[in-house]
């Protein structure tokens, strides 16, 4: 008989989402995590009586967040203190002028009249567009896609879906261009697409929906983004889940094709029925489990993908209220300027000419991430390799520090270099060590159209029975919602598939 009946490597999003819901299934489920604490990239560290975000600043689509909450016997309400952003973030265009974007559509079309009357005419279409392709989506994210038939099901399911298939073969830069003439707009839109790790004209169209989308409402975490996977945590623990905290998991355990438990990285080798990954896919089938277990074919799919994007993250303490007057505000550059970057400065690496970034202000949301009369500022910064140019991230990190900070002091927040308490520059590099996923990347694998839906690794392993993946590298991708809808999918086919 095996130790467990579930056993699931990574406390990701992903990895408690599928846990909790399999304990309150009545599943014995036990959660290894290679790190201090649980949310992987959604997660919350102090320093010095400051609160930092490791990685996700912000919650949208908290309705799909809400279903997990719902079969865990709750809601999304109930367990976590969420607070909503209004104004949903602050524009800083590349040449000076500011934008402020509410909450509210008619808002946000009288700024973009302030701008260019020109546009509200494009910015009413758009809205109209996506408000019906936003409403074709509710089964998307939470249906396994492991063949083609699982996508044709979906389309017939959401026949409306075929309405909008413009957007799957056109790029994001394809639609912001057919709905909007002026630059200065279309860069105030442009920035999500990095969101997902790609460029304007490289991103899908699909994701066009994301400036939309964030107008159903932006939401913090009281206390930091932490709150969210230790939601899960506490529901799960509640039904039974094992989490065992600073525990690496070395090697699937394999035997005739089947996955049946773990090796640690102590030798120590745990069973079970099912072992669910919430680690990166590359990390999983070519070193926890290894090529040669793997047919050929599966061997040169999963070594053919590419990592996702890795961006430095800035973490600041300051000791004055920033001038800034929103939890999210985008330093943004035009769309050209985001795919030369991506074209040229992204391979070369070190400090761009092209500066570009997410400055969350979490403190203005709540006070209590920062001891009294001070600030929190994280800075989600241009992606950049693992390597810093010629040399390594550990080399470069004092230099780039003081640079970006030197840059950001003049273009986007005055004063700043001058009341900083504490300050931490993690890189790629940092990434890849602390978090275990290669090349530092958030999301996993890329995100552009052959790597999606039925392209991305199966939920349900095409070569290794009894094993799942949930995550940014399954469907579907990165994001803290979309990890946790994951969660969600490997529940629902672990029960159809795994009953013992």
């Amino acid at each position: 008989m095996a130790d467990y009946n579930i056993i699931v490597i990574g406390a990701g999003c992903g990895g408690l989402s599928a846990g909790a819901q399999l304990a309150k299934k009545g599943r014995k489920v036990l959660v290894l995590e290679q790190t201090e604490r649980v949310g992987g990239c959604c997660s919350t560290y102090e320093q010095n009586g400051f609160k930092f975000d490791i990685g996700a600043s912000i919650v949208e689509a908290p309705e799909l967040l809400n279903r997990v909450f719902t079969r865990l016997g709750t809601t999304l309400e109930n367990e976590v203190d969420l607070i909503e952003c209004d104004p949903i973030y602050t524009v800083i265009l590349g040449d000076g002028r500011r934008m402020t974007i509410p909450k509210s559509l008619q808002g946000t079309e009288e700024a973009i009249k302030a701008i260019t009357p020109a546009d509200v005419q494009g910015w009413r279409k758009y809205a109209a567009l996506m408000d019906g392709f936003r409403n074709t989506l509710n089964d998307f994210f939470t249906s396994p896609v492991l063949t083609f038939s699982d996508m044709a099901g979906i389309m017939k399911n959401s026949p409306d879906m075929l309405k909008y298939g413009s957007l799957f073969t056109s790029s994001y830069q394809d639609v912001l261009n057919k709905y909007f003439t002026n630059a200065a707009i279309k860069e105030s839109l442009a920035y999500q697409t990095f969101f997902i790790g790609l460029p304007p004209e490289l991103a899908p169209g699909i994701f066009a929906v994301i400036p939309f989308q964030e107008h159903d409402g932006l939401y913090y975490t009281r206390g930091g983004m932490i709150g969210i996977p230790e939601a899960l945590r506490r529901l799960g623990e509640k039904e039974g889940m094992e989490l065992r905290l600073k525990t690496k998991v070395k090697k699937v355990i394999v035997r005739n094709k089947r996955a049946v438990g773990v090796k640690l990285d102590d030798g120590t080798e745990i069973s079970a029925e099912v072992v669910i990954s919430d680690i990166n896919a590359k990390t999983l089938y070519l070193d926890m489990i290894g090529a040669e277990q793997l047919p050929w074919l599966a061997r040169i799919g999963i070594k053919s993908y590419e990592t996702a994007m890795a961006v430095p993250m800035l973490y600041l303490g300051v000791n004055y209220t920033p001038p800034l007057n929103s939890h999210h505000t985008l330093v943004t550059v035009p769309m050209e300027d985001m795919n030369d970057f991506w074209w040229s400065d992204y391979r070369t690496g070190g400090f761009s000419k092209h500066q570009f970034a997410i400055i969350s202000w979490t403190s203005q949301s709540d006070p209590k991430l920062a001891p009294k009369g001070k600030h929190v500022l994280i800075l989600t910064l241009p992606p950049s390799l693992r390597t810093c140019g010629k040399k390594s991230w550990d080399e470069a990190k004092p230099e780039m520090l003081e640079k970006y900070i030197d840059y950001y002091s003049k273009r986007a927040i005055p004063g700043l270099k001058e009341h900083i308490e504490v300050a931490e520059l993690a890189t790629p590099l940092d990434f890849e060590r602390r978090l275990g996923t290669p090349d530092g990347a958030i999301y996993a694998l890329r995100q552009d159209m052959m790597n999606e839906t039925v392209f991305r690794p199966a939920a349900k392993s095409k070569s290794i029975d009894g094993l799942y993946l949930v995550g940014a590298s399954t469907h579907p991708g990165g994001g803290v919602p979309t990890t946790m809808a994951s969660g969600i999918v490997a529940t629902d086919l672990i029960e159809k598939f795994e009953r013992g």
